[in-house]
């Protein structure tokens, strides 16, 4: 077992998740079973009841668990199939370290950070490694070398890196080497403070991955290996991408990143392949079509908000040899100026999930616009949610149909709280969540564009479709089109009378991949094309 420790530099933001789960795609097309971690210094048990603009999208596993966004990078790039072990937040360690300490099991001893929350960090790090029987985990800690918060995590990857042995250990490094305009020149300082907080505690990385948006000069190679003490070999430069994030496996294997890991942990293996790769990113950088999909959100604000629902849209369009140019669309704007100034031109339509009031009636007037003007629509979540409110508004004749999650004493409740739900005083961790079985209806465009009975989804949610409303939506023209297996839960509706409009009550995003498109966004990004032909 090999373990690789990537950690960040300088500035938040960086990459760092990106950065390895790229190196996660080389070493696994070079024949190795890996496994990736993230492990977050934040308070928080998992980042489920944290704000999209704090943190980015919470990305949702198989089996429920609410994780870090990078989670969903590590899935992207790689084959791997991730569970709530693969992220771990300083909230957990706490909340574990306490609960031993109060049954006892430390006999007594004085509970400290060392060794009592470094054994237990570094016991999960062995959970994943022995639970995976990966060859190689690759393990990112968040923030930032030099946040207070991160010291327990750096001193237990310290302390594993010397109980494993140089040969079975590497440190990787993301740093940051800005361009200082008024100097015309490339600046290391920044890059050799950080390595010197690293080294203070006992860590000496043995790569440095440079993100700048200036190529490095054979100079500031040879001065960034000279102070932060790496070979020259073992300074990598990574680049701002022109084009797709797709491109860094790319850009790292060509500074061999790869080459060096391997020889580092003594390993012995063939070049990575990358042709299927490389024919991805080709499809993404020169498409045949151009289409514009308009988001409608409350947080697109926040570029990582959505972060999945971008991805699946780019895998999609590189399928069908398609560019899509993403309008990011505020649901409160159209609440203020209509649907009309905001989406008028645009070839496809998509609302994401969500939770709160905010911009609702928005995401509503967006739903009748697609339906009025017979745009492709894809509603995920609550994106579904508020067509079928809207649907039961203007075209059932239920003036007040609303969902109980934003008037509660609403006279239609179209949309209600699970059952199973309504007791729960705890917000974290208390949703439908993860991995079901969806049921499709045959003659539906879902079951069309899946080609198959089933699928499984992954959930987040906690408000469903009332079973009371079906029979007369569907009297009116929304057809449901997929259930849960036993048939009792609404998971897809679609309008009859229109081109293309789906609402998918779980996350279809979370499943989709770089060569493997989620078959919804295929067939919203099929639609979305014949509608601007049809324009034309």
């Amino acid at each position: 077992m090999r373990y690789i420790f990537v950690t960040g530099g300088v500035i938040s933001s960086l990459g760092k998740g990106i950065t390895a789960a790229a190196l996660g795609t080389l070493l696994e097309r070079r024949g190795l079973k890996i496994s990736l971690q993230k492990l977050d210094p934040y308070l928080n048990v998992d980042p489920g009841t944290m704000n999209p603009y704090q943190h980015g999208e919470v990305y949702v596993l198989e089996d429920g668990a609410e994780t870090d966004l990078d989670l969903g990078h590590y899935e992207r790039f790689t084959r791997v199939k991730l569970s709530k072990i693969n992220n771990t937040t300083t909230g957990q360690i706490y909340e574990a370290v306490i609960q031993q300490e109060r049954q006892g099991k430390y006999l007594g001893k004085t509970v400290q950070v060392i060794p009592h929350v470094t054994n237990e960090i570094k016991s999960r790090i062995m959970r994943v490694a022995q639970s995976s029987g990966c060859d190689v985990l690759i393990t990112e800690i968040g923030g930032t070398t030099g946040d207070i918060e991160g010291l327990p995590f750096l001193e237990a990857i310290r302390q594993m890196a010397l109980e494993v042995g140089p040969e079975r250990a590497l440190f990787v490094h993301v740093t940051y080497v800005p361009f200082i305009k008024s100097a015309g020149e490339l600046k290391t300082k920044p890059t050799q403070q950080s390595v010197a907080k690293l080294r203070e505690i006992g860590i000496q990385p043995h790569v440095l991955v440079c993100r700048s948006d200036h190529p490095l000069t054979n100079e500031v190679r040879a001065k960034l290996s000279l102070y932060c003490n790496v070979p020259i070999e073992g300074v990598i430069e990574e680049l701002d991408v022109q084009h797709t994030i797709y491109e860094v496996p790319l850009m790292l294997q060509k500074e061999k990143l790869d080459e060096l890991v391997c020889r580092h942990l003594k390993l012995e293996l063939p070049e990575a392949d990358l042709s299927d790769w490389k024919s991805f990113v080709e499809k993404i950088i020169h498409p045949s079509h151009r289409l514009s999909i308009a988001v409608v959100g409350k947080y697109i604000g926040h570029q990582d908000a959505y972060k999945s629902i971008y991805e699946a849209l780019t895998h999609a369009g590189a399928f069908l040899s398609c560019g899509v140019e993403v309008k990011k669309v505020d649901a409160e704007e159209i609440e203020a100026k209509g649907a009309e100034s905001l989406l008028q031109g645009v070839d496809g339509i998509l609302v994401p999930g969500g939770f709160g009031s905010r911009g609702i009636e928005g995401k509503i007037e967006t739903a009748k616009y697609a339906r009025v003007n017979k745009i492709p629509y894809l509603g995920l979540c609550l994106g579904m949610q508020t067509a079928i409110i809207e649907f039961s508004r203007n075209v059932v004749g239920l003036s007040d149909a609303h969902s109980t999650e934003f008037d509660p004493k609403t006279v239609h409740p179209v949309i209600c709280l699970l059952e199973e739900q309504k007791n729960l005083s705890q917000l974290g961790g208390s949703m439908r969540l993860g991995s079901l079985l969806c049921k499709l209806i045959p003659n539906t465009k879902a079951y069309e564009a899946y080609g198959r009975e089933s699928s499984k989804e992954r959930h987040r949610h906690r408000y469903e479709v009332n079973n009371s409303y079906k029979p007369i939506l569907e009297k009116f023209g929304m057809k449901v089109s997929g259930t849960t297996e036993q048939g009792e839960l609404v998971e897809l509706v679609e309008l009859e009378n229109h081109p293309w409009f789906l609402g998918c009550q779980f996350h279809p995003e979370f499943q989709s991949r770089p060569n493997s498109p989620h078959p919804l966004f295929v067939a919203f990004l099929k639609a979305s094309l014949e509608h601007r032909y049809q324009k034309h």
